[in-house]
């Protein structure tokens, strides 16, 4: 469910029509709907009621200060897997004490600043992080809380891309390998073990790879405890998917009454990573059509929809070939035609869709790309030195630029052109 809605055919968020922010910010901007992040963020997290949990946001999939403020203000925290992003979180409000801390290749540095903002965990992914983490910790007279991103060897039955959980991904320690680790880690001083994490892939559309995870780590769990290695946070990653195009991925209530049904009286408090299943489908890309025209000579002629959104702006379709709908902001009932809706990059990859069948439009005219709320801004970059889009976010009657479009300035910051002779 989201709030992205016609009205006498134009697009609205919540009670604001899409075309009046465009014609006050101009295009392209990105567009999030607080009422369905705040609604999204509810329904996860409500799924895990009356059971320990902590649902901690991953910052990777949208980052924006006011995004994460909603959620720490609902109680959620935080995974991230970078400075950066700790940097973002703390400065979002989100409290150190709910921050989760992934990722295969952090730096001293990076440890260093999340030992002094006292995250509640580190995910260690390899043997020499461990011993990386126990010596910044030692240095700084402190005790790193740590748990081991264990890899069930899963297949999450999604894009080669975003699959995290098998044993030919980089991620995590081997299941036959983690006990070893985790020996080593109770042995070591400046450490302290807390929990056990996992996470196989993105934008899973099936419980099942969920379940098989979980029972493998009940199991690894199990052969702690028989070590004398004792576990307090069990975190299960995200990863749940949402609906593009046709997938049917699972409610969020009936991934969340699998888990619980499988944990069983496991006494361990559950994290949770959900990233895309909030803000997916809360957020969109809006663009204004450049240029319309037709190449001849082929087979059949081809037919170009140019508009000002680029893949520096949205990469899925030029990375994974993703599928986005794309949606006239004002509907004219003109009849379809079948286009490449294109970017101005100069890269034949540069495209938002191919072979699409859309509704004629003319030059001037508002594309609304759908789903773009995750791994939208946060993958944008200045490619061809343009500017990264504005964010907007809509609550009600009321609409805020959450992020400045960036300017020509923005794209030369911190260049310098050294001094001849």
């Amino acid at each position: 469910m989201h709030f992205f809605q016609y009205k006498d055919n134009e697009l609205y968020c919540e009670q604001v029509p899409v075309s009046d922010i465009a014609r006050d910010v101009g295009t392209p901007f990105f567009l999030y709907s607080e009422a369905t992040l705040t609604r999204h963020f509810q329904a996860f997290d409500s799924g895990f009621a009356g059971m320990p949990h902590l649902t901690c946001f991953a910052v990777k999939s949208c980052s924006n200060l006011a995004i994460l403020n909603l959620f720490g203000r609902m109680g959620g925290g935080a995974d991230i897997v970078s400075g950066g992003e700790l940097f973002r979180a703390l400065n979002a409000g989100i409290p150190a004490d709910s921050i989760i801390y992934s990722g295969v290749g952090k730096t001293e540095k990076e440890i260093r600043e999340a030992l002094e903002a006292g995250i509640l965990m580190f995910n260690i992914e390899s043997p020499q992080e461990l011993d990386r983490v126990q010596r910044v910790a030692l240095e700084l007279d402190a005790v790193a809380p740590i748990g081991f991103r264990v890899n069930p060897d899963v297949d999450p039955k999604t894009h080669s891309y975003i699959s995290t959980g098998l044993a030919k991904n980089k991620f995590g320690i081997p299941v036959e390998d983690a006990l070893q680790e985790y020996r080593r880690a109770r042995d070591m001083k400046g450490v302290v073990i807390r929990g056990v994490s996992c996470h196989i892939g993105s934008q899973l559309t099936r419980i099942d790879p969920f379940v098989e995870a979980l029972r493998k780590l009940k199991d690894f769990i199990t052969r702690l405890e028989a070590e004398g290695i004792r576990v307090s946070y069990l975190d299960l990653g995200g990863g749940v998917g949402i609906t593009y195009d046709n997938e049917q991925p699972p409610h969020p209530h009936d991934y969340a009454m699998a888990i619980k049904d499988e944990l069983g009286d496991l006494d361990c408090t559950l994290i949770l990573e959900p990233g895309r299943v909030i803000v997916g489908n809360a957020g969109i890309l809006v663009t204004e059509v450049q240029y319309t025209k037709v190449n001849t000579g082929g087979s059949e002629d081809k037919h170009f929809v140019i508009v000002d959104a680029a893949m520096n702006d949205l990469t899925r379709p030029s990375l994974y070939g993703a599928y986005h709908d794309i949606t006239p902001v004002r509907k004219t009932g003109a009849a379809e035609e079948t286009v490449d809706i294109v970017g101005p990059i100069c890269e034949t990859g540069d495209f938002m869709a191919r072979d699409r069948k859309l509704p004629k439009v003319e030059q001037g005219d508002l594309l609304a790309i759908m789903s773009s709320g995750a791994y939208g801004f946060t993958m944008a970059s200045n490619y061809n030195s343009r500017t990264r889009a504005a964010e907007v976010l809509v609550r009600g009657d009321r609409y805020f630029v959450i992020r400045s479009r960036e300017d020509y300035q923005d794209l030369v910051k911190g260049e310098t052109i050294p001094e001849v002779g």
